[in-house]
């Protein structure tokens, strides 16, 4: 990045309005198991989506639970989590971690 194009934080704002980049930068949050990670994410993308107000309004919430919501130390709901991705274009998604492993009973 070069001196003329401004601070990170405005080039990774200007990034996360793509919905590819939230979802890849989501999905990096979600890999590194800290909660409070994924919040703070949550939070740049709101940000860069127009901010919480506008978030709020198209997640059918206030945005004091908006803010709760993506705060570090929020503790959301899925619900909640899936009405804040929905207006952002994206949503969950379940993947395996190990291919082609056999399944193992407990009474086998």
């Amino acid at each position: 990045m070069n001196k003329t194009s401004g601070s990170y934080k405005e080039y990774l704002l200007n990034k996360l309005k793509d919905p590819k980049e939230r979802a890849g930068y989501l999905n990096a949050a979600l890999e590194d198991g800290d909660p409070g990670i994924l919040l703070a994410c949550l939070n740049d993308c709101a940000k860069a989506m127009g901010g919480k107000t506008w978030l709020a309004h198209e997640a059918h919430l206030s945005r004091q639970a908006l803010t709760a919501i993506v705060s570090k130390d929020g503790n959301p709901k899925y619900r909640n989590l899936t009405r804040v991705l929905e207006p952002m274009g994206l949503r969950f998604k379940v993947e395996a971690t190990v291919v082609n492993r056999k399944k193992q009973l407990a009474h086998a």
